[in-house]
């Protein structure tokens, strides 16, 4: 009973991947608070810019095109540019940089235009016709600090500086690892990863009758997202620890892709346009 309830406490931390744990806290009001301030203060030195240089342009203007160009104006600052900043930098503006706070999926993972795309346009309301006062009344009461945009989008301000990932990760058992390579294995819900996660780390040190117990009943809550199921008589521990390998394996092979495309794309952008030469160094 005693583990039982340790691995159900464990479903309010929060999780990267399949189950990796962030030893990581909410990030503070104070903290968020501090990272809306510069970017703020980015932004309004930004508009400064702006503002100086469609003026050193000396374009002429009448009320109709005035009025369309602030519209845009105000599209731009309030939806477009927090959606691709936070987009492209998956959860880190300048301001979120500053104070260490970067904006996660409640899964922990990193959030996708989806999420940004949320967050901005709820931030209309809450954060610019309210002057902000409608996020900080919802981060104070909200026992993670999430403001209306963040429980709409299903996302979190975590810690980044106190981070340190569990560096513990499940073993592949030999005799299922050619069943696990060909196996149908589904995204896991958060909480059961994490409570897996937990179980298979500290297995050694449970007692073993709870031990038991809690092996079969996570097994019997995994199997749903397994297919086919594993070979008969497969031991519940042995069957845990499978299908966490097979998608840590899977999830290191999709962030390897991820970084040979990121470096290949960045070296066509450096490349000059028209088959023009590189310059030798």
């Amino acid at each position: 009973m005693a583990a039982t309830a340790r691995a159900t406490h464990l479903e309010d931390g929060v999780v990267i991947g399949e189950g990796v744990v962030l030893d990581t806290r909410p990030a503070s009001v104070a903290s968020r608070l501090l990272a809306a301030i510069v970017d703020l203060v980015v932004l309004f030195v930004a508009g400064i810019a702006a503002i100086l240089t469609l003026g050193g342009l000396d374009v002429p203007l009448d009320e109709h095109s005035g009025r369309i160009l602030g519209i845009v104006a105000v599209a731009v600052v309030t939806l477009v540019l927090p959606t691709t900043v936070e987009t492209l930098t998956r959860g880190r503006s300048v301001g979120k940089l500053v104070a260490g706070v970067r904006i996660v999926r409640d899964d922990g993972g990193p959030i996708t235009f989806r999420q940004a795309f949320v967050r901005a346009l709820t931030g209309v309301g809450e954060l610019w016709l309210t002057a902000g006062s409608v996020a900080l009344l919802c981060s104070l009461f909200h026992p993670r600090g999430k403001r209306v945009g963040d429980v709409l989008a299903g996302t979190y301000g975590s810690r980044v500086r106190s981070a340190r990932p569990d560096t513990g990760s499940a073993v592949m058992p030999p005799h299922l690892a050619g069943w696990a390579t060909h196996a149908d294995v589904a995204r896991l819900p958060d909480g059961l990863a994490l409570a897996v996660r937990q179980f298979v780390a500290r297995a050694s040190g449970l007692h073993p009758a709870s031990r038991a117990e809690l092996a079969v009943r996570l097994a019997g809550d995994l199997q749903p997202f397994v297919s086919p199921p594993p070979p008969a008589g497969t031991h519940p521990e042995a069957f845990l620890a499978a299908v966490l390998a097979e998608r840590g394996r899977r999830e290191g092979l999709v962030e390897l892709e991820r970084v040979r495309r990121e470096q290949a794309e960045a070296v066509l952008l450096r490349r000059l346009p028209h088959g023009v030469p590189d310059p030798e160094v």
